[in-house]
């Protein structure tokens, strides 16, 4: 949804963006401000468990579920770890596991709910029972994957020749149902789907090989081929999409959130063509149409869990960045009570600084490793200026610039004549500009 302002006018006005568990506010001349971005307006489920029941009935381009699995099967529900938390998926494990075990007959002790950590740390119980709710916890068995066990089965080697490596007990079960939430991501097009499988529950070394298709490999650079909602030729995504393939037995449910992050639909089904009418209605709802670019965005990353660290809140400098200039402004509100996140996103300072960031990440890629990267490679493209608890010393390497402070910022930032966008929820925005007669 593009909220414009008036022509010429001028008087200053408030602006509210969330920040960690609260809000920070911006006060801004509207003459300057080209627009409000935030994603259109679609109404959340009024009842999940009759939602999800309906989806698992008449799935997309599948059997329904409850031909699927059967008493007496060994069945793996994968779920997101908690960097995915705002999905919400703990509204809607309870029902699901009440299908398999009510309507399909599967026992809760045949029942494995697995976290699809990808490369995240594994979480602790406190952590495991948030994500699947205390009942859930209390019945069925949760486990974390770890991308580095030593009994990781191999099922073959894609066309991109990424070894495929998965956790054993997803490889051994009878039947693999996977939930996950579908939004854009800026290495794969879309996050979701068959993500689930690769990182999810997929060994280091298959992380690794995929990822590297990141960057170009023909310089240091992100590479031309990936990019927010790019799926046609994108060779992660592709990757992807055939190591999914591998698994013997596998049903989707897509979860999609509206620009208010509440559940909105839900997609099960085939595990490619559920997930792809899942990313159709994510451009829907996230996709704001835009007359120009502007000098200055300014948005949040819509509050914690989403700003929990610069590993998971720059995503929305991904999102937000097709509204911008080049050379342009962008200041982002990411609360980063966690830091860099990811240990290792911080220690590749030492490789930008020392100049052997390329060779590390040629030999040695991780996926913080290029997250750091990208971060780099942004702030050479734009002024990107963070309102965070992050010092801002640790930051200044990268070209980050760190303040704690909104007021102070914005007098740094001198916007006085400048264009601006305002967007409170980054993490659901994508700015969409429109050339004369068509798509820019």
């Amino acid at each position: 949804m593009y909220e414009s302002n008036p022509k010429g006018f001028t008087a200053m006005k408030e602006y509210i963006f969330p920040y960690g568990d609260g809000s920070v506010r911006a006060g801004l001349d509207e003459k300057q401000v080209l627009g409000v971005l935030r994603g259109h307006e679609t109404p959340p489920i009024a009842d999940i468990r009759a939602a999800l029941w309906r989806s698992l009935n008449e799935p997309i381009d599948s059997a329904p579920l409850k031909e699927l699995a059967h008493a007496g099967e060994k069945i793996t529900m994968i779920i997101s770890d908690v960097t995915r938390f705002w999905m919400r998926q703990d509204l809607v494990i309870p029902h699901l596991v009440d299908y398999l075990t009510d309507e399909c007959g599967v026992r809760a002790e045949a029942l494995t709910i697995l976290v699809a950590n990808g490369t995240h740390a594994p979480g602790d119980e406190a952590t495991l029972r948030r994500l699947v709710t205390d009942g859930v916890y209390d019945r069925v068995r949760v486990v974390n994957h770890d991308c580095m066990a030593d009994d990781l089965v191999y099922l073959g080697e894609t066309s991109f020749h990424t070894p495929v490596w998965v956790n054993r007990i997803a490889a051994e079960s009878d039947l693999v149902v996977c939930l996950g939430a579908c939004t854009q991501h800026v290495m794969a097009g879309y996050g979701g789907g068959r993500k689930s499988i690769v990182p999810g529950i997929a060994g280091m070394q298959t992380i690794c090989r995929n990822h590297a298709y990141s960057l170009d490999p023909e310089r240091l650079r992100s590479n031309p081929r990936i990019g927010n909602g790019v799926l046609e030729d994108n060779p992660l995504n592709e990757d992807m999409c055939e190591a999914a393939g591998m698994m013997k037995a596998l049903f989707m449910v897509n979860l999609v959130m509206n620009a208010r992050m509440k559940l909105s639909s839900i997609f099960s089904g085939h595990y490619l063509t559920s997930w792809l009418r899942a990313c159709r209605e994510v451009d829907r709802i996230y996709r704001v149409d835009v007359p120009e670019c502007a000098d200055v965005v300014i948005a949040s990353c819509g509050g914690y869990p989403k700003d929990m660290s610069l590993y998971q809140g720059t995503k929305t400098i991904d999102n937000v960045e097709s509204g911008l200039k080049p050379g342009g402004t962008l200041i982002l509100l990411i609360e980063a009570r966690d830091g860099g996140g990811h240990p290792e996103y911080f220690d590749w300072i030492r490789d930008l600084t020392a100049g052997t960031i390329e060779e590390r990440l040629r030999t040695r890629f991780t996926v913080p490793g290029y997250i750091f990267f990208l971060n780099c490679e942004q702030a050479r493209r734009y002024r990107v200026m963070l309102l965070t608890g992050i010092e801002p010393e640790i930051v200044k390497p990268m070209g980050l610039e760190a303040f704690s402070d909104m007021d102070e910022l914005l007098k740094s930032a001198n916007l006085a004549g400048k264009s601006i966008y305002v967007i409170p929820n980054g993490s659901t925005v994508v700015p969409h500009v429109m050339g004369e007669g068509g798509e820019k």
